[in-house]
């Protein structure tokens, strides 16, 4: 098994949110690591982990940020991360699929599946590293994980879009 790391500005884990039945608001997690154990070029044998620090959630409005920070939502001074380990990766020749794992978010523990996309592999021109990336979409409701549960649905959605995008390379 080899080990790979993401290239961190080349990396983003994002969310959207419906606002007050009106707008999405679109927000991030600044700081984000993800791991990918893997000996096999089809990733059938594909093992992803991810960690994100909770207080680093970026909505670009300072006020709604310490607020999803507080108690009320991600309560970052008793859950610092959110985690994901993933159980399963299934991808086609096309190189789309599930990955299916565990994800940790302020003290609740889920399955979840999303939908994958792997790019090809290539040798990155700029650092001559093997390279491949992923994009990783689907949904969930944060009243699963215990996010918000003072919070209408009406004034915060429940349900949230996350969408991952990022790059590997070997260690």
């Amino acid at each position: 098994m080899a080990t790979w790391k993401n290239d961190p500005d080349h990396s983003h884990l994002g969310f959207v949110v419906r606002h007050l039945m009106i707008t999405d608001i679109n927000g991030r997690f600044a700081d984000v690591d993800i791991d990918l154990e893997v000996a096999n070029g089809d990733l059938s044998d594909a093992v992803f982990s991810m960690t994100a620090k909770a207080a680093s959630i970026d909505t670009h409005v300072h006020a709604r940020d310490e607020h999803l920070r507080s108690a009320d939502f991600f309560d970052v001074a008793q859950h610092q991360d959110l985690t994901f380990q993933s159980t399963s990766v299934r991808l086609g020749a096309d190189k789309t699929g599930t990955i299916t794992g565990i994800l940790d978010m302020h003290g609740v523990s889920r399955e979840v599946t999303f939908a994958i996309t792997a790019s090809d592999r290539i040798t990155n021109p700029i650092n001559n590293k093997e390279t491949q990336s992923f994009s990783i979409t689907g949904e969930l409701n944060r009243s699963d994980f215990g996010l918000g549960p003072n919070i209408p649905a009406a004034i915060v959605g429940d349900r949230v879009k996350v969408a991952a995008n990022f790059e590997v390379s070997p260690v």
